[in-house]
């Protein structure tokens, strides 16, 4: 019968009282400098896994052995990257891959932008239906919880947690009307809010510029961050504006998160816009203002100046009440049509994309899963207009209604200046604001912006290497421990012992991103290695299909004393060893052997003494021995039914004692 042992928190506290020479490691880091997530200086020395975590970083010596070696001279050794806003969700149920995320080190995605997985609207099986038939994809959740344990079932490339969106559950109670909620609605969105969180949402989210979040006054936004604070969570918001009105948008942020005491998270953060470039320093410095008055706030970014979302966005978003559906029957309709025309080109009170990129040649046309509209892909609209003979405004709306408002844009509103100020400020992290994709198979059918494949290499070889805009420290900071921090992911973003292997190695004089707005689907160059988990997801710059990836909870999981991940909790033989006096006996040795007398598992108790073996199949007549030198050896004979754990002591008698 083989078992497979796991070391829990006490078998890696038992790693760190012993010498690295005594060691057996799964997999051992060697030479590497050393860049551990917290912005110290970088140095040199060796990383050593057993399992999913990290069991030594240090120097280990010559004749430590391991299952692999990695040879890391002259590579940088980093925590795993976090990918601050991605939107993987229903991607790693379509093709799990995810090439384009680990081929830049991410080993982490945090998603869910106003609009989550769960809980599932009515409305959502509409809105999806032809995304969903293309990809063969069914919605078989209602909650979170659901959510999560199908991810974990299609054994993910990489972690993901998730918000819950304040969009979402106003779509599950409201529907996709333009209206306040009653008092019995929003109780109803608060609980809906609460069970996410109690199921590990990692906080609430907005998405302020698109329908229907965009319905939602800031009354009903705090009283939604309120639960999300009650249960440790953050909230995470792309404003209401991030162009002309981006100063009130700031002061709604604050105020959420003043009045339902959370911390906020700006997605994504930019200054969008012709007329408002150069801005940034104003941003910042209003940000700065309310960190000093007490507001916890953070942001995250990509270092590209030209943004994506839907080509529907450029349409305002009173005309996308009721849906896709409805909207298209807006655009059908002539005098509607003018209306919105009047709108895009004088429109104010909500972000005008149209203006902000001035005009059509600033919209590039990405993705679509329409075949006949796919020689579109990679052409701006005012290419289409031309190649159609028509007017750039109706070339928009014949998109959107022969697409079904299925068409992924990319709007170049900003400017280089703005981005670099903001990648400099040391409360801003890294976030994709784009899901998983491949260079081929289902995912790889269609275009993309370049920040999916792009942004984290981009950011160590042009911004690090390049230009000197960041420290290589700084950069490692905001890619690991900052977001970490943010959303209080447990024993994530350092290189530490004990904390789970995410392990993302890059030679600094190689990594730089691929993908350009003409060549999008190229994956990033420099990153050697990335673990997940332990699990060698990615060697030599190519994905290995080894699946290390799991669900992450949020701080409010109300399982996590059982199952801190989110996974299925197996059952353990778990103990205590002393000696005869009560003192804790470390590093005795505890082995578990069958009834042929075959070695099962084993371990070495830690400084206090406790032991555990996590074992995945049952072990009956088995028998447990406990024996260290200069003490008695002792046996228990146990039946183990692989669930339930079962605890054991032993009081060993010292052999000096026993003598006299």
């Amino acid at each position: 019968m083989k078992l497979k042992l796991v070391l829990s928190c006490f078998g890696v506290l038992v790693l760190l009282a012993l010498p690295a020479s005594a060691q057996q490691y799964d997999t051992l880091i060697r030479n590497g400098k050393i860049v551990d997530g917290s912005g110290n200086p970088w140095f040199y020395g060796d990383v050593g896994v057993i399992g999913d975590r990290i069991a030594f970083v240090g120097h280990a010596a010559a004749d430590v052995k391991a299952k692999r070696t990695v040879d890391a001279k002259g590579l940088i050794v980093a925590p795993g990257f976090i990918d601050m806003l991605g939107q993987s969700e229903l991607n790693l149920l379509i093709d799990k891959r995810a090439i384009s995320k680990l081929a830049q080190g991410i080993t982490t995605e945090i998603t869910g932008e106003g609009e989550s997985v769960a809980p599932v609207a009515q409305s959502d099986l509409a809105e999806q239906k032809d995304f969903l038939g293309h990809f063969h994809l069914t919605i078989d959740w209602q909650s979170l919880d659901q959510y999560l344990n199908r991810l974990a079932k299609q054994s993910p490339p990489i972690n993901l947690g998730t918000y819950v969106g304040a969009g979402q559950v106003r779509k599950k109670v409201l529907g996709l009307v333009d209206r306040p909620p009653t008092p019995d609605e929003l109780k109803d969105m608060e609980e809906y809010v609460g069970d996410a969180m109690l199921e590990g949402a990692m906080g609430l989210s907005t998405a302020l510029i698109y329908a229907p979040s965009s319905y939602a006054k800031t009354d009903e936004l705090i009283d939604l961050a309120k639960i999300a604070s009650k249960y440790g969570g953050v909230y995470a918001t792309h404003m209401r504006n991030e162009g002309d009105d981006e100063m009130q948008a700031l002061d709604e942020a604050f105020r959420i998160a003043r009045e339902a005491n959370i911390p906020v998270e700006i997605f994504h953060l930019k200054v969008s816009g012709k007329q408002n470039w150069g801005k940034m320093s104003q941003v910042v410095a209003k940000i700065e203002e309310a960190r000093a008055s007490g507001i916890d706030v953070t942001a995250d970014q990509y270092p590209y100046t030209a943004s994506a979302t839907s080509l529907g966005a450029l349409v305002p978003p009173k005309y996308h009440e009721g849906g896709s559906e409805a909207l298209v029957g807006r655009l059908k309709d002539p005098k509607t049509r003018e209306q919105i025309e009047e709108e895009l080109q004088n429109g104010k009170g909500y972000e005008n994309m149209w203006r902000g990129v001035g005009g059509p040649q600033g919209v590039l046309i990405v993705s679509t899963i329409v075949p006949e509209l796919k020689q579109y892909e990679g052409r701006t609209l005012a290419d289409v207009a031309r190649l159609q003979h028509k007017e750039p405004f109706d070339a928009l709306c014949d998109l959107l209604v022969q697409s079904k408002d299925g068409i992924g844009a990319a709007y170049f509103s900003m400017q280089e200046n703005d981005v670099r100020l903001a990648m400099q400020q040391p409360w801003v992290s890294v976030g994709t604001d784009y899901g998983e994709v491949n260079p081929d198979g289902p995912l790889g059918e269609s275009k993309s912006h370049p920040r999916a494949y792009g942004s984290y290499a981009r950011i160590l070889g042009k911004y690090v290497r390049e230009e000197h805009v960041l420290r290589l420290e700084d950069a490692i900071r905001k890619f690991t421990s900052l977001p970490a921090q943010r959303v209080r992911l447990d024993h994530r973003g350092l290189l530490r012992e004990d904390y789970f292997a995410d392990i993302t190695i890059f030679n600094p004089n190689t990594v730089l991103d691929a993908a350009t707005f003409e060549s999008p689907n190229r994956p990033s160059v420099g990153i050697e290695c990335v673990l997940v988990n332990g699990a060698l997801a990615l060697e030599h710059g190519k994905v290995t299909g080894q699946y290390g990836g799991r669900p992450l909870r949020g701080p409010a999981y109300q399982a996590r004393g059982i199952a801190p991940e989110g996974l299925a909790p197996r059952g353990s033989v778990r103990g205590f060893v002393s000696d005869t006096d009560g003192w804790p006996l470390p590093r005795t040795r505890v082995m578990l052997v069958d009834a042929l007398g075959k070695e099962v598992a084993s371990v070495t108790s830690g400084r206090d003494g406790k032991f555990e073996l996590l074992l995945e199949q049952p072990c009956d007549g088995c028998t447990l021995t406990a024996s260290r030198m200069g003490f008695a050896q002792q046996s228990r004979q146990i039946h183990y039914n692989g669930s339930n754990p079962l605890w054991f002591g032993f009081a060993l008698q010292s052999q000096a004692s026993s003598s006299n």
